[in-house]
């Protein structure tokens, strides 16, 4: 974190003062004054780079398809635990995915639409979790425990292919934006996996 600091006295060696930053040291060091030019140009590039654009992009799917897995739980779950788990699933997932196309809009990553488009794994089968059409098949005529059983087993696989995304981006991608994302979806996803193997 740079902090600003400034003159509180007045007159002319206070006007031609220029703002200075504060920047913390590594543990065991004293922190540094800058100068704003050179606070900006210590500031880390965090442009994003093809890591960055290829993670959004690509995780953009893999949400769509935790949606359309989500989505049949409402009429084919056996149960309230289930059924509430997709809710949270479709709560958190839904919103991400739209403020993840705004941010490829606005850094010129290629749009992948919404609206569960490659929900049904034909063009992203690669991604880590990804179910095969043949496995969303199994889970749209799936009932009762049956469906609580293939849903958890293959939304836990999901969710550790998001995990195992979201690591790679954070050691190869250099988006301030896009390292906070994945750091959260290790977190939240971490949790909900446990859950998951709880209701096994």
């Amino acid at each position: 974190m740079l902090t600003l600091s400034g003159c509180d006295g007045g007159g002319d060696d206070a006007k031609a003062a220029a703002p200075s930053v504060i920047a913390p040291g590594r543990p065991g060091e004293d922190a540094a004054t800058l100068s704003a030019d050179e606070a900006a140009k210590a500031r880390p590039d965090d442009t994003p780079n093809a890591a960055d654009l290829s993670y959004t992009t690509n995780m953009i799917a893999h949400h769509e398809q935790a949606l359309v897995m989500a989505a049949y739980a409402d009429t084919r779950a056996s149960g309230t635990k289930v059924r509430a788990l997709a809710a949270r699933i479709e709560a958190a997932q839904g919103p991400e995915i739209k403020t993840m196309a705004a941010w490829l809009k606005e850094n010129g990553g290629a749009s992948p639409g919404t609206g569960h488009n490659h929900g049904q794994g034909h063009d992203h089968a690669s991604m880590p979790g990804m179910a095969s059409p043949a496995q969303l098949a199994a889970l749209r005529d799936a009932r009762g425990t049956a469906f609580d059983r293939l849903f958890l087993q293959l939304m836990i696989a999901h969710h550790e292919g998001a995990i195992t995304m979201a690591t790679e981006v954070l050691t190869e991608g250099r988006n301030v934006q896009v390292g906070e994302w994945a750091s959260e979806v290790i977190a939240q996803q971490t949790a909900e996996i446990g859950r998951m193997r709880a209701l096994t």
